[in-house]
């Protein structure tokens, strides 16, 4: 074709008109809604700004491809001192911390604070990536919206409230294909991938029984039940979002901070808080699905409102492949297993897992520590099984790298679904207070239809789960 000067000025500002159009589009007109160039930040916004939610929020601030954009929580301040986390949480202290991460770079950053998560979600359209730290209760609808929303998400843990929510969190994040990870930070410890390496070589050989242990209390231990005094609520605190999905009730502060987690419509007990820590190496080891059966024994006040002091949960997996049935038994309020022999006298720690092979034992320390192989004489004669499993970047990392495109995180939104389940089985159990035949093609207790709420959980108007 020839070339002659009109076609040539033509050229010339076609070509300038798409490349004003390449450098003003933003990445996700570009690339689709989940689109993050290997070589862009991660724009992060983090949802429940308590605790938990400030010690995640903390470690994207230190991944360099990260930025912390907004924050969302119902209360504006609140006192931590009288828990371990220590400090205030709320949206106002994230957002001073956050700006003032930033501010040696970038003078004058300014983060957004939301109340409510949603608005958040429609108002700031450059998230990519969504942290959820809430009261347990919320974690799958805050999940759900945002991954329909296009984000990528990691959830704490538990995953969600309810059995229900877990297969359909799992489900949903299948569909779309986003990055998810959930936050039992234990997972991606060297130890833990040493002690499923362990177990799988059959170093310890057949395995049958197993333990795991946390000497948790309840945070209220005075209360019987839920409370009855109805209190003010804290200033700058949005009590009824805080409830979300939950039928309205009065403010107490034996809820809210940290100590909601004694309570069913809230949390788990200790079960919730760390079934998905301590039963994790179990579940990765065997590939453990749902139990055939789970049942529970506890101490103290135990009714529809509040947990037990503690407990001792059993567990029958059936047998599968070249596996033995197995008996899990979890035990929380201070109580743990007996030593076997092959342990000797070495001391158990206040927090751990144990296997109990044919030829000796394997223990070691709650989320993720290291294996230590009993008796001495068989540490001395093994050989140290192979590195099988792929070590991790850190959990936020590997998270981070699944949103720009890399291998998903291992304990992505499929596996800790599964995890969820089985803890969650156990708080049926308590909750339910009778002996759970379960029935997981159904999602049934069987013979128990009194489970049915507790199971596929119950939302008031407006807070149904937007699968």
């Amino acid at each position: 074709m020839k070339v002659t000067p009109s076609t040539r000025r033509q050229f010339i500002k076609t070509t300038a008109t798409a490349v004003t159009a390449f450098n003003l589009l933003p990445r996700h007109v570009l690339g689709g809604p989940r689109f993050v160039p290997p070589s862009e930040k991660v724009n992060a916004a983090v949802v429940g700004v308590g605790g938990r939610g400030l010690q995640n929020m903390r470690a994207l601030l230190a991944l360099s491809d990260v930025q912390v954009i907004a924050v969302a929580d119902p209360a504006e301040s609140f006192s931590l001192e009288d828990y371990y986390y220590k400090g205030r949480g709320g949206r106002l202290p994230a957002v001073g911390e956050v700006e003032k991460h930033y501010a040696a770079k970038t003078p004058n950053y300014r983060c957004a604070a939301y109340e409510d998560f949603r608005v958040m979600l429609e108002k700031e359209k450059s998230i990519d990536a969504v942290l959820c730290a809430t009261p347990d209760h919320l974690h799958a609808y805050v999940s759900l919206r945002a991954m329909r929303a296009g984000k990528h998400v990691y959830c704490e843990k538990p995953l969600t409230h309810n059995i229900h929510e877990a297969r359909e969190v799992a489900r949903v994040a299948a569909e779309t294909g986003l990055a998810t990870q959930m936050g039992n930070q234990g997972h991606s410890t060297p130890g833990m991938r040493e002690t499923v390496e362990y177990v799988r070589a059959g170093v310890i050989g057949a395995v049958r029984e197993i333990h795991a242990w946390v000497g948790t209390k309840r945070w209220n231990p005075g209360l019987v039940t839920k409370p009855a005094e109805a209190q003010a609520v804290p200033a700058g605190m949005n009590w009824d979002l805080w409830l979300g999905p939950r039928e309205p009730r009065a403010f107490n502060a034996a809820y809210h901070p940290v100590s909601w987690r004694d309570f069913w419509q809230f949390g788990g007990s200790s079960m919730g808080d760390f079934g998905c820590h301590d039963l994790d190496a179990a579940t990765w080891a065997f590939d453990l699905s749902a139990p055939t059966r789970a049942e529970a024994v506890w101490s103290g006040p135990n009714d529809d409102e509040i947990a037990p002091h503690g407990c001792q949960i059993f567990y029958d997996f059936p047998a599968h492949g070249a596996q033995p049935p197995i008996r899990l038994t979890w035990h929380d309020g201070g109580l743990r297993p007996r030593n076997p022999d092959a342990l000797g006298a070495f001391p158990l720690p206040k927090r751990g897992v144990l296997f109990v092979g044919e030829k000796g034992a394997i223990q070691c320390d709650g989320a993720g520590g290291a294996p230590r192989v009993f008796p001495e004489s068989l540490r001395a004669s093994m050989t140290k099984p192979a590195q099988s499993l792929k070590r991790s970047n850190g959990h936020h990392r590997d998270w981070i790298d699944a949103c720009k495109g890399g291998d998903a995180a291992s304990s992505n939104f499929s596996y800790g679904a599964r995890l969820t389940e089985i803890a969650l089985l156990g708080v049926l159990a308590l909750r339910a207070r009778k002996p759970i035949a379960w029935d997981a093609a159904n999602l049934k207790a069987t013979g128990l239809p009194e489970t049915e709420p507790m199971i596929r959980g119950t939302y008031r108007a407006g807070w149904e789960l937007p699968t």
